[in-house]
């Protein structure tokens, strides 16, 4: 029996910084930039808002507060990640801290849109006065900073997950942007208050779909679901094919962060044949077929009586 690990990990068994956690180290210049103007202009824009009493900038700047921690969650991932353990429990490192942040920020945006829908519905039927000129300067601000934020994160979303996460948070935020400019248009040309108020309900739904769909992906990995895409029978079959693999039991694969799966399996193997070459070719099948970067894998004899399936 034996164990396959494909890591560099180091002292107290945590996964090494693979390419992944390297490429996030390099482009964490651009997070950082990106932190900045999306946090400078979260402050500027709630204040405006609430200064003009323009719902639809409230709801905007909400749902930019809810990528500022995003993005600082992303850029703080880069140093934790690379931390090495030196309490001897974080057996697989620091990586759920993303996990976590990301939870945070659904319940944020959970909070924001909930506020934004029933403020909105509370001012239906009433005589609302907005000052349709901050709100257009704001909004076109607002869209130039997220046009300047996705030209950063672009340069680094095809080789990192973490940037590749903020990059389409600060995509989404430019949709807000695009949406409050419109609510300034139609005020100005209408001179009706509510088309603020229609654009920031629509904001605030867009916010909670959103939150969503984050909200099921955390509770997916935080629940060790077999990761989006993957089929485990696929799985066991490749793992099968494996030259002297008889049966493979015992199969789990959950993720532990974004774009990073673990695996663990029993494999059976016939009494001729040698158990680490079997543990070779199937780190080679687990990594290329199925980028599974870390599988430990136990062998066992056809003969041996020391191992049954679980049965949970």
């Amino acid at each position: 029996m034996g164990s396959g690990h494909s890591h560099g990990g180091g002292h107290g068994g945590g996964h090494g910084g693979g390419h992944g956690a390297h490429a996030g180290a390099r482009h964490r210049w651009r997070l950082g930039v990106a932190f900045g103007l999306v946090g400078a202009f979260f402050a500027v824009e709630l204040v405006v808002g609430l200064l003009s009493g323009s719902l639809a900038l409230i709801s905007d700047a909400g749902h930019m507060a809810a990528d500022v921690v995003a993005l600082g969650a992303a850029l703080a991932a880069t140093k934790i990640a690379a931390r090495p353990d030196r309490t001897g429990r974080r057996s697989y490192g620091s990586y759920r801290a993303e996990i976590f942040a990301s939870g945070l920020t659904v319940l944020i945006m959970l909070g924001v849109s909930a506020y934004v829908v029933v403020e909105a519905l509370g001012r239906m039927g009433e005589d609302v006065d907005v000052a349709a000129g901050p709100v257009l300067a704001v909004g076109a601000i607002g869209l130039v900073i997220n046009l300047v934020s996705i030209v950063l994160l672009r340069g680094g979303s095809e080789e990192s997950l973490n940037v590749k996460g903020a990059y389409y948070e600060v995509v989404a935020d430019a949709a807000g942007s695009v949406g409050v400019i419109l609510a300034g248009v139609l005020v100005a040309t209408t001179g009706q208050g509510w088309w603020d108020t229609v654009v920031a309900l629509a904001i605030g739904v867009f916010v909670a779909v959103r939150a969503v769909v984050l909200g099921r992906e955390v509770l997916a990995v935080l629940g060790q679901h077999v990761p989006e895409g993957m089929e485990l029978e696929e799985v066991v079959r490749d793992l099968e094919a494996v030259t002297g693999v008889a049966d493979v039991h015992d199969l789990h694969v959950w993720t532990l962060t974004s774009g990073m799966y673990v695996a663990t399996a029993h494999l059976v193997v016939e009494d001729s044949t040698s158990g680490q070459q079997v543990l070779d070719d199937a780190r080679a099948v687990m990594r290329a077929k199925h980028h599974i970067e870390h599988a430990t894998l136990q062998v066992e004899s056809r003969a041996s009586q020391d191992c049954h399936a679980a049965t949970w």
